[in-house]
């Protein structure tokens, strides 16, 4: 074992697992302003009857907020298992070899900026207060009384989504139809960019480019989906 790192764990800031949260909620408002619009858009290409409209937006409401909710809950309880085991791993070590604990948490500290000395002298203290926080957050990035919860993203994605479908929803079915279509794609395009530049502010990106992504995937599933119900439509289906 030497003084930088002899373990194959991963060495992150554990910024993901703050932010879980809040990227589950972006996600989910982008997801359900998308695939909403490109249901009730694709419909209305079809037909322009007001109540089919309606059933097929909150059906779509309703699949997709479940189904992020399920899929966020699943991967994150991944997450969270794999912290778990993580932590589990650490303890042993520091059970099994706790010199050679040490000395890592020496060469971390190191590596972050500390002289030698100071870094040893840290590591020691580190140790004697809580040995396995003081590897599980300079090694691993993990607070271990933080982990990350599957319910709270999966809660921020049903919610999220929600949010984002109702407003394609309701632009389809509240307006005069001959003001529907055009209401939808402004309303869905300006939900975009809004999302894209708040994910783009959550990564410490430039706005510009997540922005016209994002706008420019919607206004092509849109434009997809609005040919294929006219389509659909002229043959009777």
């Amino acid at each position: 074992m030497t003084g930088t790192q002899t373990h194959d764990e991963a060495h992150d800031n554990g910024l993901g697992a703050r932010l879980n949260w809040l990227r589950a909620a972006v996600l989910g408002a982008n997801d359900g302003v998308v695939s909403t619009a490109g249901l009730v858009v694709g419909v209305a290409g079809a037909t322009g009857d007001r109540g089919t409209l309606l059933t097929a937006g909150l059906a779509g409401l309703l699949a997709g907020s479940m189904s992020m909710a399920a899929g966020e809950y699943v991967s994150v309880s991944t997450q969270r298992d794999s912290e778990r085991a993580a932590l589990a791993m650490e303890k042993r070590e520091l059970a099994d070899a706790p010199e050679a604990e040490l000395i890592e948490l020496t060469g971390l500290l190191e590596d972050k900026g500390l002289s030698r000395e100071v870094a040893r002298e840290a590591a020691l203290q580190l140790t004697e207060r809580d040995a396995l926080r003081a590897h599980a957050e300079v090694e691993l990035g993990i607070d271990p009384d933080e982990l990350t919860n599957p319910w709270h993203a999966a809660g921020a994605s049903f919610l999220a989504f929600t949010v984002g479908a109702l407003l394609p929803l309701l632009a389809i079915v509240l307006p005069p139809a001959s003001l529907r279509l055009i209401v939808t794609v402004v309303s869905v395009l300006a939900a975009l960019a809004l999302t894209g530049w708040w994910s783009a502010r959550l990564g410490e990106a430039a706005a510009g480019p997540a922005v016209l992504r994002n706008m420019g995937g919607g206004a092509l599933a849109m434009a997809v989906t609005y040919a294929a119900g006219e389509l659909l439509g002229a043959v009777g289906v």
